[in-house]
């Protein structure tokens, strides 16, 4: 399995990670347009990182990197997955306050938006609200934001690999 992996080009690996990002989105708006479950701001949030990475692995799939190219788009890529992966940890950690500590619901999302700076608003959401942390659904025992976690966790793979492989293609063209 290593072997063939190690195999793989930079834009295969960003073709991977592309899949895997609309396979988060898909489960996204399943749950929340087939299932009911009303996104809260921290969700919206963790979508906006997935979208984001997409785009950075889109652009690597189609520009297929070679050596230097390939690993700006691989940082990126990981660079956009650690704010996911921060923004899913934070949301557990709101779900695991005791009730008494669970900030009051503040307005929502789209009003913020409308009436408050960028910064603001990230200020605020990232502070949390009551919404963030009701743990609306459980699958296996883990919470949304739990399974988020994990598929940003799997998600880092594809850059990762993106960044592996061009280093290696680099290194190759540096001995020739």
């Amino acid at each position: 399995m290593i072997r063939f992996l190690e195999a793989w080009t930079p834009r295969r690996w960003a073709l991977a990670g592309l899949g895997f990002c609309v396979l988060m989105m898909g489960v996204a708006l399943f749950l929340e347009h087939v299932m009911g479950l009303e996104p809260c701001p921290l969700c919206i949030f963790q979508r906006v990182a997935v979208l984001a990475t997409a785009l950075v692995l889109g652009l690597a799939a189609l520009h297929g990197p070679r050596g230097r190219g390939g690993a700006v788009y691989g940082l990126l890529g990981l660079v956009t997955v650690a704010a996911g992966i921060g923004l899913a940890w934070r949301h557990l950690w709101l779900q695991s306050l005791p009730p008494s500590e669970v900030p009051s619901c503040g307005p929502g999302l789209d009003y913020m938006l409308e009436i408050l700076p960028l910064a603001d608003v990230l200020n605020m959401v990232l502070v949390g609200s009551g919404e963030c942390a009701e743990v609306g659904a459980r699958l296996l025992g883990l919470s949304l934001p739990g399974w988020t976690l994990i598929g940003f966790l799997l998600l880092a793979l594809a850059p990762l690999g993106l960044l592996h492989a061009s280093l290696k293609a680099r290194s190759r063209q540096a001995v020739a």
